[in-house]
């Protein structure tokens, strides 16, 4: 990994004077894949409007009282060139995440489409017994294929669950199919919904039981969030959870298991709405704050 490029302060997250390999504990890999968007396009400029809204980030937080990148100095991977064939696209990513780990840093992946998480998951899939992975998202993504294509991004969740060392626990979902229904009643030890209809009802203890201690891999569709504060993505939904109450949701969930590494996607700028880039640059600030801060 010490022989792969990283972006410099011009182009990496945060704009700082890339810091030491050593001393890093996170790899922020911007990785815009866009091959099977079927509503409003752009995911694949994604990556480079979350990096170019960090550098109007302030550092210091407000909750930990301090400049938190301090205690994670993240690197910014360059990634030069995505391939042109799907099936190509998630193995290049799969192996990247692969490296990350081999040298003990803490892998975070700007997406792209959902479709990123399959291909981030098999490293952790090899490495443990079992990986819960807690969803984020306005839908299901369960569908066995989509327009004639099993790794759509519509089939994201059904491709991490082929693997049966995998759990998953869906947050904010309002958006699924009846075959997806039929799919997760049947697979009920598998698959748990939180439905955005009730979140304000949730009993976060009963999350609480089921993330503690696990090895959890988190994947972040910023749908999940309501349109109102979130335009710029493909398949906005209404009825979305809002900013707080999923920092609150992140803030006990990373507290109480073991974080092993994260994907944020489906971010579809929309030109001259920068509010939305700095939200998903924010977040990505705030995900690695509680797991790294104290």
């Amino acid at each position: 990994m010490k022989k792969i490029n990283f972006l410099n302060s011009n182009k990496n997250y945060l704009g700082l004077k890339q810091p030491n390999f050593n001393n890093s504990k996170v790899i922020i890999v911007p990785f815009g894949l866009e091959k099977t968007v079927t509503y409003g396009k752009g995911t694949k400029n994604g990556p480079d409007m979350i990096l170019d809204a960090s550098h109007q980030l302030e550092l210091y937080d407000d909750e930990f009282k301090k400049e938190t990148y301090m205690d994670f100095n993240p690197l910014t991977l360059k990634i030069n060139k995505i391939p042109l064939k799907l099936t190509d696209s998630l193995n290049y990513l799969s192996n990247t995440v692969e490296k990350i780990l081999s040298v003990n840093k803490f892998p975070l992946i700007l997406g792209g489409e959902h479709t990123i998480t399959s291909a981030c998951i098999k490293p952790f899939v090899a490495k443990n017994k079992e990986l819960l992975i807690i969803h984020f998202d306005a839908h299901t993504d369960l569908r066995n294929t989509y327009e004639k294509n099993i790794n759509s991004h519509a089939c994201v969740m059904r491709r991490c669950l082929d693997h049966k060392n995998v759990k998953i626990i869906s947050l904010g979902i309002r958006s699924t199919s009846a075959k997806e229904i039929d799919f997760i009643n049947k697979n009920k030890s598998r698959i748990k919904i939180f439905w955005a209809k009730n979140y304000g009802s949730w009993d976060i203890n009963e999350l609480i039981k089921l993330i503690k201690n696990k090895k959890i891999y988190i994947t972040f569709d910023v749908d999940v969030f309501d349109p109102s504060i979130m335009a710029s993505t493909g398949t906005p939904e209404p009825g979305g959870l809002e900013w707080n109450f999923i920092l609150k949701l992140l803030r006990k969930i990373i507290k109480n298991s073991q974080l092993l590494g994260v994907d944020i996607n489906e971010l579809a700028p929309i030109k001259n709405l920068n509010s939305c880039n700095f939200l998903v640059s924010k977040l990505v600030y705030k995900i690695l704050s509680y797991k790294f801060s104290k």
